[in-house]
């Protein structure tokens, strides 16, 4: 069977437990979570074969992120091993009308100053038909645009299908140098992952009528942001998530995927939010999933935001539901009953 290879940074996540803010903190939950870890993790549990590449420390805090990963199935043969430590993020979760809250602490992780002579692509991706990454790897500087260059170039001559979320960050690089960056990257992208602010942060372009604090979308709009960077960068599918924010606790979730020229939308759900960090991820994870399998058009989106649905009920960044959990909220089962 092939694989799945994605590459990016892992870290420690912690946060305070529930609903609790930072100052009010005495104790921390830790867990493991990073973009391309994330949708690793759902498309193992999908039962697809999935690696992960990145760099770790040799110490125990490196080895408990690994085991993180091979709780879930996730591969990690490609782990490199070194470097000062594993980076960190706090999350504190909103509710109501007080929005979530993420602090990071992962300069001069080990991921973030890997060299490029470390990564063996040919190796890494020998049997390998899909690659994955996030725009979050290299806005964390050193050598790791020229790392995902290198990697992208070698899934061309392999023919290996790529895709990549945008996941701008403004905590770590400006518009102008993401934009520059990212330029030259994403001709090399086939299947490219966006939100509703990512285009226009990244490549200036927006939807026209769209007011994203207040829960306004128009569809139309974002049909023109697919058309543009399709015509822009050639990529032969544009995956859009569409979140109409009501509060921190509750938002509109749907998604639009573009491709041959047409656009399909999913249905949309009012989700009651337990934890949305990660709901990009795993809206990633099962777009790659229904394409590899390959689903129609509309049931690939339909899956995709169902598996992004379902995660954003769950605490911390992982989405742990199964392939089945997300054919049965696609097929209407959205009652929430017990299951007995």
């Amino acid at each position: 069977m092939s694989r799945i290879v994605t590459f990016g940074e892992i870290m420690m996540r912690l946060n305070p437990p529930g609903y609790q803010r930072f100052v009010q903190a005495e104790c921390f939950e830790a867990s493991y979570a990073g973009g391309e870890a994330n949708v690793a993790v759902s498309l193992a549990n999908y039962g697809n074969e999935a690696d992960y590449v990145t760099k770790v420390p040799t110490h125990e805090i490196g080895q408990c992120a690994v085991n993180a990963l091979r709780h879930f199935g996730v591969g990690i043969s490609f782990i490199l091993r070194g470097g000062p430590r594993l980076g960190v993020y706090y999350c504190e979760k909103g509710a109501s009308q007080r929005g979530s809250k993420v602090i990071y602490d992962r300069a001069n992780s080990s991921v973030a100053l890997s060299k490029r002579e470390e990564y063996d692509w040919d190796k890494i991706l020998d049997g390998a038909d899909w690659f994955h990454w996030t725009g979050i790897t290299p806005a964390l500087g050193g050598e790791l645009p020229e790392i995902c260059m290198d990697a992208l170039k070698k899934c061309r001559e392999k023919g290996i299908t790529v895709s990549c979320d945008l996941n701008y960050r403004g905590k770590l690089w400006t518009r102008e140098k993401a934009g520059e960056v990212m330029g030259k990257l994403v001709p090399y992208v086939d299947v490219l992952i966006a939100n509703e602010e990512d285009a226009k942060d990244v490549f200036g372009i927006e939807a026209t009528d769209t007011d994203i604090q207040g829960g306004k979308l128009n569809k139309e709009g974002y049909v023109s942001v697919a058309k543009q960077l399709q015509d822009r960068f050639g990529c032969k599918a544009v995956a859009i998530t569409l979140r109409g924010s009501i509060s921190a606790s509750e938002n509109h979730w749907a998604g639009m995927l573009y491709t041959g020229g047409k656009a399909y939308f999913s249905k949309d759900y009012l989700i009651r939010l337990v934890d949305r960090v990660g709901g990009g991820d795993s809206f990633g994870g099962g777009l790659i999933h229904a394409m590899r399998k390959g689903m129609s058009e509309q049931d690939t989106i339909e899956f995709a935001v169902a598996a992004s649905c379902l995660k954003q009920t769950i605490e911390h960044d992982f989405n742990m539901v199964s392939e089945s959990e997300v054919l049965a909220l696609m097929g209407g089962n959205a009652s929430g009953r017990v299951q007995r």
